[in-house]
C-alpha cells in the first residue's frame, strides 16, 4: 500500500477548496471562502501550540476538524449565511472526546459514486506518445509517481491509492465503481480494469466492498448489445448512462427511442437500477440533455425501475434557493419539477445521489440547506444516497465528517418546511437508503468488513498517519482545460 507524502504544513482536514471532478471548470472560491481557509490554518497553529502538540500530529485529530467547520460557522455567521452550520459546540476545538462524539461514527457508510483511472489501460492507445494526460493535476505528486516510466504519475490516480484513500483512510465500508462516458474503445477504465480492482480488493479480504456499474450510452452503437455481458459475465449492479454525452456531442432523452430501448433491456436482464448523469452540464450543446424533464416521464411508465439520479440534477452555475414551482429553473429544481409534474411521490422509484453535489455545497450553508432539505422532501429522506465522486476528491473522509456536523437552521426549517437532519436520517443517506435498491444486506456485509484486511489496515496508526489530505482533480482552469484535452469521448 503506498505511503503518501506527509501532508503539507498549511493543509487542513476539510477541503474547502476549487477542485472539481473534470466535469465542471473549477469554482474560483470567493473571498468568504478564502477568509474561512485563512481563519482555519490560523486557529489550527493556535490550538496546535496551545495544546503542546505538533501541528501535523494535530491535523490528524477530531479537534482540528471541529476548528476548520468552527472556523466555517464563524464566517459564515459573520456573512449572515444562517441557513445551515456545522452543529459543534466551541469547547470540540479543544476537546477530542467531545468533538469525537459529532465527527466519528459507527454508520454503515455505502458510497454510490466512486471513480479512477487505469494507469496502464488501452485508452493509451488513443493518445500520443508525448502526450502527458492529467499531468498537470495535484495527482502528479503522489510518491506512486516515482515509479518507472514517463506516465507513472498516473498511478496517482490508479487502484492501488483509490483502495488507501476510498477505504483505509476513509469510514467508507462499501462503493459502486463507476464509470465516464466515453467511446466503446477509449474508455479511461474498462469494465475488465474495474473487475480488476475488485479482485485487488478481494486480496485483502474485502469482497464485499465493491460493486461495478456497467456503462452503457444507448445513443453509441454496440452499447445495447453489450449489456449482455455486463449482466450475465461480470454481474453488474446498475448501469451507469449520460444522457448529455453522444459519440457526435450530440445526447438524448431516456424517453426518446434509444433510451426505451436501454430501459427494456435492462428490465429484461433484470438489472433494475438505471444511474444518469444529470445535471453538471458538459457544454451547452446538449444542456438540454442534463436537465431532469424527463425523468419524472419515465419514473411513471417504468414504477418497477429504479432511477437514481447522479448528482441530483446540481449544475454549479445555479444557485439552490427553495424550491418554487414552475420556475423553469435547472439545478435540482429540474428533478423536483419533473416528479411533480408527473405524480411521482417521494419515496418511490427516483432516488437523488450526492456525489460532488455535497463536496460542492458544503461550503455555501443556505446552499446546502436548501439542496438537501428539498431532496428530502421531494424525493423523500429514504432515496437520498451518499456518494462523493473520489477519487477525485482525494479521501472522502472530510465529506463524511462535515455531513455528520451539517444541520439546517430552525429558521429554514420553519420557513421552508425542511425536516431537521436527524441522526436516522443522516444514517439513512449515509448508507441504508441504498441498501434497497442495491439489494445490500448490511448485517451480511459486516460479517466480512468488520474484521477483513481492509478493516485491520484502518486500525494501523502508521497508516493513519499517513493520509494526505490531498485531491486529484483539477483546481484551476489550465488544469481542467489539460483534463478536458485529454478526455476520452
Amino acid at each position: 500500500m503506498d505511503k503518501p507524502q506527509f501532508p503539507s504544513e498549511d493543509a487542513l482536514p476539510v477541503k474547502f477548496d476549487s477542485t472539481s471532478n473534470g466535469e465542471f471548470s473549477p469554482p474560483q472560491l470567493s473571498k468568504r471562502e478564502n477568509f474561512i481557509n485563512e481563519l482555519a490554518k490560523e486557529n489550527m497553529q493556535k490550538q496546535s501550540k496551545r495544546l503542546g502538540i505538533d501541528r501535523r500530529k494535530f491535523l490528524y485529530s477530531s479537534c482540528a476538524v471541529a476548528t476548520t467547520l468552527l472556523a466555517a460557522n464563524q464566517v459564515n455567521a459573520q456573512s449572515n449565511l444562517k441557513g445551515g452550520f456545522f452543529d459543534l459546540a466551541s469547547d470540540t476545538k479543544d476537546d477530542a472526546e467531545l468533538a469525537s462524539s459529532v465527527l466519528d461514527g459507527d454508520e454503515f457508510i455505502f458510497d454510490i459514486q466512486g471513480h479512477f483511472v487505469d494507469p496502464n489501460g488501452r485508452w493509451l492507445n488513443d493518445v500520443p506518445d508525448t502526450a502527458m494526460p492529467f499531468s498537470r493535476m495535484p495527482a502528479a505528486s503522489c510518491s506512486l509517481a516515482d515509479m518507472p516510466g514517463d506516465r507513472a504519475y498516473l498511478n496517482c490516480l490508479g487502484p492501488e491509492q483509490f483502495v488507501k484513500d476510498v477505504f483505509i483512510d476513509s469510514d467508507t465500508d462499501m462503493m459502486v465503481l463507476s464509470f465516464v462516458p466515453s467511446r466503446r474503445e477509449a474508455e479511461p477504465l474498462t469494465i475488465e480494469e474495474a473487475d480488476a480492482t475488485r479482485r485487488i480488493i478481494d486480496s485483502m479480504e474485502g469482497d464485499s466492498r465493491l460493486l461495478l456499474h456497467g456503462r452503457v450510452n444507448p445513443n453509441q452503437e454496440g452499447d445495447l448489445d453489450g449489456m449482455d455481458e455486463l449482466a450475465e459475465k461480470w454481474k453488474v449492479s446498475a448501469w451507469k448512462t449520460y444522457t448529455q454525452w453522444g459519440p457526435n456531442g450530440v445526447g438524448f432523452y431516456l424517453d426518446d427511442d434509444v433510451g426505451l430501448a436501454f430501459i427494456e433491456k435492462a428490465r429484461a436482464l433484470g438489472v433494475r437500477n438505471i444511474c444518469i448523469h444529470k445535471g453538471i452540464p458538459f457544454g451547452q450543446r446538449s444542456y438540454e440533455h442534463s436537465l431532469c424533464n424527463d425523468i419524472g416521464r419515465v419514473a411513471k411508465r417504468f414504477p418497477d425501475v429504479n432511477f437514481i439520479i447522479y448528482h441530483s440534477g446540481f449544475d454549479p452555475a445555479v444557485e439552490e434557493l427553495a424550491f418554487a414551482k414552475d420556475a423553469g429553473r435547472a439545478g435540482v429544481d429540474s428533478l423536483v419539477q419533473s416528479m411533480i409534474d408527473n405524480d411521482v411521490p417521494a419515496n418511490s422509484n427516483v432516488y437523488a445521489e450526492l456525489g460532488s453535489t455535497w463536496r460542492f455545497v458544503m461550503r455555501h450553508p443556505e446552499q446546502a440547506a436548501h439542496l438537501i432539505g428539498k431532496l428530502i422532501t421531494y424525493v423523500g429522506d429514504k432515496n437520498v444516497l451518499w456518494g462523493t465522486d473520489s477519487i477525485w476528491y482525494g479521501s472522502p473522509q472530510d465529506q463524511i465528517q462535515a455531513f455528520r456536523a451539517f444541520q439546517i437552521s430552525e429558521e429554514f426549517q420553519e420557513k421552508y418546511g425542511y425536516s431537521a437532519l436527524t441522526p436516522e436520517i443522516k444514517r439513512g443517506i449515509f448508507g441504508l437508503n441504498a441498501t434497497l435498491p442495491y439489494e445490500v444486506n448490511v448485517e451480511e456485509v459486516k460479517k466480512f468488513t468488520e474484521n477483513d484486511k481492509v478493516a485491520i489496515a484502518k486500525t494501523d496508526e502508521e497508516n493513519f498517519e499517513n493520509a494526505h489530505f490531498r485531491t486529484y482533480g483539477p483546481k484551476t482552469r489550465r488544469e481542467f482545460l489539460n483534463f478536458k484535452k485529454w478526455e476520452m469521448g
